[in-house]
């Protein structure tokens, strides 16, 4: 075939295949001019063939890049490349800007002599206007943040405020009206009848319970706005020596509490001492029926963190009112029986959450209650992961 016929079978092969193109496609002469496009890029563009063919490329170019458009112009008739890619916008017949994946190269005749410039473009004005709107969401999302952040920040100063204001205005009183009660005893306590020194005890008692009330507020604003620091906790260590510090504000009353060895957790160990105190308390106070307090502390690690219960072999509650033990002054029992201030479990259950954790109580048909908690670890600073893996490889 003479090389004549082949370069005209070859240029009609390559014009179907432009035509029939899904992107566009043009050819664009030396100067800059339309000289053929395909019927998807006047579909782009929204302009008809003969609209488009002998105008120039720049009357259609978005005016800001212009600049852009010399560039890859110069570029390419210098010989710095024969092909480039670029990302511009243009401007539809109806006005809307339209954004565009160019790629563009320049084809040379036999001798190398410049011919004419082969582009495609393809539309990405969609996902474009995606990337803004997620770009925008996200800077907005960002700013609710901050927004929130704030206010978080607003509400811990004025808990803040709140705690530094009960635990001074509110101790107080309570502190002059038990010194006047303890001083009216020492002076006038012999002259009462029973009677009157029943009501002096009452007013102490009262005021002692007052305080305890407070102290267990406090705790739980505490333990609610505490920055967490995490390490590695020895929980049955932590058990032992809350059984302790019970067994010494007690010594007179027989006790067995047994924990279980080697219960461990990555965890805040305030926060877990805390928990602990809570629950061994509440087995203890509610075991004050008994002959002897009976407390067992025992539990197992997963995957994701610490299980363990608490049981003890006191009176027990109805698992009708399960769902109120956790509720802040919520009393299923009387003080005769141990009940306190209906703080405790809240701070134990604020504890927990403050892990990822989760309490739930049961009481069987006998004696006693269990709960059950289940921890999760909590994320070890960077230094503590790197003292525990060199540990570890030692071992």
């Amino acid at each position: 075939m003479p090389p004549q016929q082949a370069a005209t079978q070859d240029e009609a092969r390559f014009r179907l295949a432009m035509a029939s193109a899904g992107i566009g496609m043009a050819i664009v002469s030396l100067q800059g001019e339309w000289v053929d496009v395909n019927p998807a890029l006047c579909r782009m563009f929204g302009y008809g063939e003969g609209e488009l063919i002998g105008r120039r490329v720049h009357a259609i170019s978005h005016p800001d890049d212009l600049p852009l458009t010399a560039q890859l112009f110069e570029r390419l008739h210098s010989g710095e490349a024969d092909a480039l890619d670029a990302e511009k916008r243009y401007i539809r017949k109806d006005g809307s800007t339209i954004d565009v994946l160019l790629n563009t190269a320049l084809m040379r005749g036999a001798g190398g002599a410049p011919l004419y410039f082969i582009s495609q473009f393809r539309d990405v004005t969609a996902q474009r206007a995606a990337e803004r709107a997620l770009r925008e969401l996200n800077e907005t999302l960002e700013q609710r943040v901050r927004e929130r952040t704030a206010e978080v920040e607003a509400a811990h100063r004025r808990l803040e405020a709140f705690t530094h204001g009960v635990s001074h205005d509110l101790r107080a009183p309570l502190r002059a009206i038990d010194g006047f009660a303890a001083q009216l005893d020492r002076q006038a306590g012999a002259a009462l009848d029973a009677q009157a020194r029943g009501q002096l005890s009452r007013i102490r008692n009262a005021s002692a319970r007052m305080g305890a009330l407070i102290d267990s507020l406090l705790e739980l604003a505490r333990i609610g706005r505490a920055e967490l620091r995490p390490a590695n906790v020895d929980v049955s260590l932590l058990a032992e020596w809350v059984a302790a510090e019970l067994q010494d504000a007690q010594p007179q009353r027989p006790a067995r509490v047994r924990v279980q060895p080697g219960l461990d957790a990555i965890g805040d160990e305030r926060l877990l001492k805390a928990l602990l105190t809570q629950l061994l308390r509440n087995a203890w106070q509610f075991s004050a029926a008994c002959e002897r307090v009976e407390i067992d502390v025992e539990g197992m690690r997963d995957a994701d963190g610490l299980h363990f219960v608490v049981r003890d072999r006191g009176i027990g509650f109805d698992m009708a009112y399960a769902g109120k033990l956790f509720e802040p002054f919520q009393r299923l029992h009387g003080s005769e029986q141990g009940a306190g201030h209906g703080i405790g479990l809240t701070i134990a259950q604020q504890a927990a959450a403050r892990h990822g954790g989760t309490i739930r109580a049961e009481a069987g048909p006998g004696p006693g209650a269990s709960f059950h908690v289940a921890l999760r670890d909590l994320a070890l600073p960077a230094q503590e992961r790197a003292r525990d893996n060199t540990e570890t490889r030692a071992a």
